[in-house]
């Protein structure tokens, strides 16, 4: 648009100059200026001295490229819409059982990698398109707070959704289409606020997660034990072991959780009752029928 506006003023400011320098009426220089700049050039209107052809000059150096110029982006634009509607077409719907991140926060393209390289399928949901998201990542361009852009990646197919945006506003927007298109699948919600995290968990998400409380938290342990960061990093890195919440067995009903811990072959970092972690630090709870264990276990354990 902007290379077109700049076209038509140079179209009229040559047309303005030609009338007043060759004697003939406006529009009459405009019909000139317009075969002029799309090359057709009846010759039925030319210039008479130096100064018409000077001015018959610029209109050819300025008009003709900058029209060509956006008729090209337009073509283009064009080709590109039929070509993604056509990839989209062809495209095979999801198989089940992957991971679908929803918003276009920077995380994504990280936590896309890091699930890939875990061996998870995984499809990324955003309206930008990301830089750095490996190939065998599916990445589906379209507005995840839209109705139609959840629909179109069956999120009632996924394993588990992860939910992402630039603002609280559209997480929660997200959430919500998320809960009525899939409402039994295991959600996580990566927002910036306690606030937005409570309104999410009244919505029905499993998990929220308060990124900079996250970030707060994680640098006040720090100063507290310097290797506190590297001790959590170890804990989430996916290299020989595994984080998962499992639920509690008959044999962990009815126990406290340090005898659980005692009991179990992986590190068991918590119980969960009614939504709540507890680490059995200042208390010792007992794990009752329903309640998971977050347990991390070696992967050759997890497996055998």
């Amino acid at each position: 648009m902007r290379l077109v506006a700049v076209g038509l003023v140079c179209l009229v400011g040559g047309a303005a100059g030609f009338a007043a320098t060759q004697h003939v009426s406006f529009g009459t220089a405009v019909y000139w200026a317009i075969t002029t700049a799309t090359t057709v050039g009846y010759g039925d209107v030319t210039p008479k001295n130096a100064v018409g052809r000077a001015i018959a000059s610029l209109v050819m150096l300025t008009t003709i490229p900058l029209f060509a110029s956006a008729f090209a982006l337009f073509a283009g634009a064009v080709a590109a819409t039929h070509l993604r509607r056509l990839l989209d077409v062809v495209r095979p719907e999801p198989a089940g059982g992957e991971v679908v991140v929803y918003g276009d926060d920077p995380v994504v393209p990280q936590v896309a990698a890091r699930l890939s390289a875990a061996g998870r399928r995984v499809i990324v949901v955003s309206g930008a398109e990301p830089l750095a998201l490996p190939d065998d990542v599916r990445h589906l361009r379209a507005d995840p707070t839209r109705e139609e852009a959840v629909r179109r990646s069956h999120p009632e197919k996924a394993a588990e959704l992860l939910v992402t945006g630039t603002s609280d506003a559209d997480v929660l927007v997200t959430a919500v289409l998320l809960r009525h298109a899939a409402p039994d699948v295991p959600t996580v919600a990566l927002a910036r606020s306690a606030g937005v995290c409570r309104a999410l968990r009244e919505l029905g998400v499993t998990v929220q997660v308060s990124a900079d409380d996250l970030v707060v938290r994680t640098l006040t342990k720090c100063l507290e034990a310097p290797h506190a960061g590297e001790v959590l990093l170890r804990l989430l890195a996916p290299q020989g072991s595994r984080m998962s919440e499992v639920p509690a067995g008959p044999d962990d009903v009815g126990r406290l959780l340090s005898d659980v811990r005692s009991r179990h072959r992986g590190l068991v970092l918590g119980v969960v009752q009614a939504e709540e972690v507890h680490i059995g630090v200042s208390e010792d709870p007992l794990v009752q029928s329903g309640d998971r264990l977050v347990v991390v276990e070696p992967l050759a354990a997890k497996g055998g």
